[in-house]
């Protein structure tokens, strides 16, 4: 049995992924950094392991690749969000959420290419956002840093591909979850007539993607960036 590993899988985005890629036959682990209840839930119901880690810090990446074993598939999830006027940015608010989106997918593709290398075959999905492609106001450092994972992405695909390695980025339209939670109905009522299929979407929507790309049907495709959006941004 195949393995992935899903960073930031507690809820959201990530525990679709990981409800998705068990029905696909993996044995999932779910990281999460702090709802631990939910984590464990979740790997019960699966059968799967919940493992904490801070995706920023790389001898907590290194010590849940080694209780989680050689990994197949690593979907690079776990992510932070901020919304602030870039001059009110701070210069340590700037760090935090580099350290977080971007390191944090550094660290654990590092961590899991020893055995995806060795075994010549490995998928690798990163989280970006549509806001990564086409930048926000006032989320100025969160666009950024998601920017950085699709360079990372496209880069990494060429260098891992004769290596039997695939890496993908998915970067996902607004979708419901806790990270948007605090959008206003107003907003939100806006943002779907904004969206040529007239809803916001949802984390299946993203985890069906995910999945896709996971599988053996994905087995030509690498250095993609796909935005499931709804027609948001096309």
């Amino acid at each position: 049995m195949k393995t992935a590993l899903i960073t930031g899988a507690s809820k959201g985005i990530g525990a679709a992924c990981a409800r998705e890629l068990s029905a696909g036959g993996y044995r999932v682990v779910i990281n999460y950094l702090t709802d631990k209840a939910s984590a464990e839930k979740l790997a019960r119901e699966l059968g799967g392991i919940a493992i904490h880690a801070d995706v920023s810090d790389r001898r907590q990446v290194d010590d849940m690749f080694s209780i989680a074993g050689g990994v197949d598939v690593l979907v690079c999830n776990a992510g932070i969000a901020m919304q602030k006027l870039f001059s009110d940015t701070s210069g340590e608010d700037w760090a935090q959420i580099f350290a977080v989106n971007s390191t944090g997918v550094f660290n654990c593709c590092q961590a899991a290419l020893g055995h995806m290398i060795h075994q010549k075959y490995g998928r690798i999905i990163t989280v970006s956002s549509v806001w990564g492609i086409t930048g926000a106001s006032c989320e100025v450092a969160y666009s950024a840093s998601k920017a950085a994972v699709i360079g990372f992405s496209k880069a990494l695909a060429k260098e891992l591909g004769p290596s039997g390695i695939t890496v993908n980025c998915v970067a996902p339209g607004v979708i419901d979850t806790s990270m948007n939670a605090e959008l206003s109905a107003v907003t939100v009522k806006a943002l779907k007539e904004e969206t040529p299929l007239g809803r916001i979407g949802t984390p299946r929507d993203v985890a069906s993607l995910v999945s896709f790309l996971a599988s053996d049907k994905a087995d030509f495709i690498t250095g993609q960036v796909i935005s499931p959006n709804g027609g948001f941004l096309i």
